[in-house]
């Protein structure tokens, strides 16, 4: 989470700035009626995942990774906040696919943890310039590849968010 000053340079909000973003994006937003709500956190040492679970019950969360050592090592600290915080983890999804950052990185993310791999989104332009323009690939391109991607990933999540909901809470936690 953060935003850019007007010389560009990016500035990412942490502690109790964050924190404060974080609330206000749950309090002083009117979501209407809402399905699903998905929070996207940045990379790091936990500090957005403390502040959303301090600030809302959490129904999982869904760990991102790119293919590359270096994010599958960010992603898996992000798991960790969240066990820490008895967040369940509902899996691991891998983006930028393809030929430029390679692929796996999700899949062995997904076996560190003992978690479901839930997709591997390709690498695609078509979903900077759909976003630059306001239309996500799912409408500009609904037939490509990675359109394809995203919704099975959605239908993926979803389906396993409703078990989750059906399921009964465990009464006794062992440690």
């Amino acid at each position: 989470m953060g935003f850019l000053m007007p010389e560009g340079e990016a500035v990412v909000w942490r502690g109790p700035m964050l924190h404060k973003a974080i609330q206000q994006l749950f309090t002083d937003v009117n979501w209407g009626s809402l399905d699903y709500l998905i929070v996207d956190l940045p990379p790091g040492t936990g500090d957005a995942q403390l502040s959303l679970a301090q600030s809302v019950p959490l129904t999982g969360g869904i760990i991102v990774t790119g293919p590359q050592a270096v994010s599958v090592s960010d992603a898996l600290r992000g798991a960790n906040a969240f066990e820490r915080l008895e967040v369940p983890i509902i899996g691991v999804v891998e983006n930028m696919s393809g030929d430029i950052f390679g692929a796996g990185g999700g899949m062995d993310a997904a076996k560190k943890l003992r978690v479901d791999f839930l997709a591997r989104i390709p690498l695609d332009s078509q979903v900077r310039i759909g976003g630059d323009q306001g239309e996500p690939i799912v409408v500009m391109a609904p037939e490509s590849p990675t359109a394809k991607a995203f919704r099975d990933f959605a239908r993926v999540v979803a389906a396993k968010i409703s078990v989750m909901n059906i399921l009964p809470e465990p009464q006794l936690k062992i440690v």
